[in-house]
């Protein structure tokens, strides 16, 4: 559908000129010769682009933008003025216009402001659209889970996404911590704003810094020209700092200061910049134990820890495996151009005695693997066995055997989930607990439950 456009001049020889040129350009248009009569037309006619001359009998221009303005939000307009009118002109953007030309005016000068109007407007309606899925997509209904532990955590989402408070996200690695972090911005009111990502452990210690927070041309070698950090960037939005953790205590202090003063300083700058930044972290390490050692500051953790949501192990909320699964495989079958009604009872019994150390993350990868792998419309214990083969070690050897009880199950992978831990760190037991996340008075309950034998290594 072709453009609409509407003339609001009085002179005739110009909205001829006008007319005439922009409809051999593709556009469907409309011309009037007063403001008022280009009010009448805007309210019960959309038009996307106005073409509005400034001076006018009645009405002037100037005074037409804000009641254009309050009638239609989206339109963009252009105004025309006299050659010597350029401060009205800039009043007339100030109240709301795009963009300007004078009298006397090229036909070239014209169709490139009025193309370069029509495709800003065009790609705010995209971002519109764009940032209006992001928000339908991260709405907490849209987190998968009944179990009574997701079920706290989507109230707390729902709960904090509208404050303006700092979040820190913890869980372990592949519990869906960017995914809160997204539903958390997205149903913020600053979800129209931008919302700047950085995982921490993913870069070296010595560009982190440059990375939160910028540098001036010359603050270091290479540094050819200045570069505004991620808090910049997001500014008048939020910034998400997975494996905050994993910062070193230089980069904690200037995160701590940015935190408190809301400004930052350019590596090399001397002048602070304020910041409008909402700050959502996430971490799969115990900060309160980092901080006890030494390795994370006290302070700046209860600055982030205002708000706090825990993400559960997929092994401590396995009746959310059947909702999780069914969601993995619609996926797969919109990426993989597949046809899979779901899982066999028994390629299902197995999933639900897995321990899953790699949590959702390794489940949908287990099944994107499984996808593959089928050859019918469902995906099967033997499908899962091919996979295993291509897994890490911790995914569970028993996938392939046919019949075993839930219970059997997650006894026998204890048991080697102990004695594994036991053996990697010379038998010695508070190690042990500490990896896999129990007390050492319920390991050694445990170590005795199985009969396990526990050695230390002489060294």
């Amino acid at each position: 559908m072709s453009e609409k456009i509407l003339i609001v001049d009085d002179d005739p020889a110009i909205r001829l000129t006008l007319s005439e040129t922009l409809k051999k350009g593709g556009y469907e248009v409309e011309k009037v010769s007063s403001a008022e009569e280009a009010l009448d037309r805007v309210k019960f006619f959309g038009f996307d682009l106005i073409l509005l001359d400034v001076r006018l009998p009645g009405m002037s221009g100037i005074e037409a933008i804000s009641h254009i303005r309050e009638m239609d939000s989206h339109a963009e307009i252009i105004v025309i003025t006299a050659h010597d009118h350029r401060e009205v002109a800039l009043e007339a953007i100030r109240n709301g216009a795009y963009d300007y030309f004078s009298k006397p005016f090229s036909l070239e000068e014209m169709r490139i402001v009025v193309r370069r109007a029509l495709e800003r407007k065009k790609l705010q309606a995209e971002i519109k659209e764009l940032r209006e899925t992001l928000e339908r997509g991260y709405a907490p209904n849209k987190i998968i889970g009944q179990s009574q532990a997701m079920k706290g955590v989507i109230d707390l989402v729902e709960k904090v996404a509208p404050l303006e408070t700092t979040v820190l996200i913890t869980g372990e690695s592949g519990t869906g911590k960017e995914l809160i972090a997204n539903t958390v911005h997205y149903q913020s009111k600053r979800a129209s704003g931008p919302f700047i990502k950085l995982n921490c452990a993913a870069i070296p210690e010595n560009l982190l810094e440059s990375e939160l927070f910028g540098y001036e041309k010359g603050a270091f070698t290479g540094a050819y020209a200045q570069k505004p950090g991620k808090f910049e960037l997001a500014h008048h939005g939020a910034i998400f700092l997975d494996e905050v953790g994993d910062m070193s205590l230089t980069t904690q202090a200037k995160l701590l200061r940015v935190v408190e003063e809301k400004r930052v300083e350019r590596l090399g700058g001397r002048k602070p910049i304020l910041v409008d930044v909402r700050i959502i972290a996430a971490t799969n390490q115990d900060l309160f134990h980092m901080i006890s050692e030494k390795r994370f500051r006290g302070d700046l953790y209860y600055r982030l820890n205002v708000a706090s949501i825990n993400l559960p192990p997929l092994r401590e909320r396995k009746e959310d495996i059947p909702l999780l699964s069914d969601h993995f495989v619609r996926e797969i079958n919109v990426r993989l151009g597949s046809n899979l009604f779901g899982l066999s009872p028994e390629a299902m019994e197995s999933l639900l005695a897995s321990p899953f150390p790699g949590n959702v993350r390794e489940l949908a990868n287990v099944l994107e693997r499984a996808a593959i792998q089928s050859r019918g419309n469902i995906i099967t214990l033997d499908d899962l066995r091919m996979t295993s083969r291509r897994l890490p070690a911790s995914f569970p050897s028993w996938v392939s055997e046919k019949t075993i009880s839930l219970h059997e199950t997650l006894e026998s992978v204890e048991k080697s989930l102990i004695t594994n831990a036991l053996q990697n760190n010379d038998g010695v037991q508070s190690k042990a607990a500490e990896i896999l996340g129990v007390s050492p008075k319920n390991l050694w309950k445990k170590i005795r439950k199985h009969g396990i034998e526990v050695k230390k290594t002489e060294g």
